[in-house]
């Protein structure tokens, strides 16, 4: 029985350094969700899903990419979802909020209790694993440190909060695509200064509020999957 346990150990030790990931990743979360009714709660849901799922199928054939590419996976909050980033297109995540941010106004104006969404982004660490149902799942300190973000206080509607280690991501994507870069400054592209404010576990937190303020939907680049960021 312990030869039995500690072979389970050494296969979890061994997917861990296969499936570990250090990537941007983006919290959608419904504001007030939980005040809404049990029919409201699955009606915006249902369409925050399909909507944003047609959004990002739209931007995958604008640049010819398949979804892997773009996205490791999802994972549900029951207010919203978290979106993991492919590590190869860390920095992006910022852009992909911003995109996110942009079509929840646009869902705003079909329903008049829809009081809009708040987005976080962080660059952090995942760890892939199968749940229960033998489905690809993630945990990892990266999404609990991505929803820590929300607790700002000073948190603007038709913003980003932004972590400083996604801000940096940011950064080192525009010095490498030149053509973002002049995308975002065309689009006014816009930050606060940098707010330091405690977690709800007195931890010290650093990001900023990031928008546009010719705000729309910006595809990813199509770069050589054979090389990493």
């Amino acid at each position: 029985m312990l030869k039995y346990v500690k072979n389970i150990v050494e296969m979890c030790r061994s997917m861990k350094k296969s499936n570990e990931w250090f990537t941007d990743i983006i919290l959608i979360d419904v504001i007030n969700f939980s005040k809404l009714s049990a029919d409201q709660q699955l009606e915006i849901i249902n369409f925050l899903t399909k909507s944003y799922s047609n959004m990002i199928i739209k931007m995958l054939a604008n640049s010819n990419m398949k979804l892997n590419k773009l996205i490791l996976g999802f994972v549900s909050t029951g207010d919203g979802f978290f979106c993991i980033l492919n590590p190869r297109l860390k920095g992006f995540g910022t852009i992909l909020g911003l995109s996110f941010n942009h079509f929840s106004e646009q869902i705003a104006k079909r329903y008049p209790y829809f009081e809009g969404i708040r987005i976080a982004v962080h660059t952090g660490e995942v760890r892939e694993f199968q749940d229960i149902l033998g489905n690809k799942n993630y945990i990892g300190d990266g999404l609990n440190e991505c929803a820590r973000y929300l607790e700002f206080k000073n948190y603007t509607i038709s913003t980003v909060m932004v972590s400083d280690v996604a801000y940096e991501s940011l950064k080192t994507f525009l010095e490498l695509y030149k053509d973002f870069h002049t995308l975002l400054t065309q689009r006014e592209f816009k930050h606060s200064s940098t707010y330091t404010f405690k977690d709800k576990h007195n931890c010290t937190r650093h990001g900023s509020l990031v928008w546009l303020r010719k705000a729309g939907i910006i595809n990813p680049p199509n770069i050589n999957f054979n090389s990493m960021i």
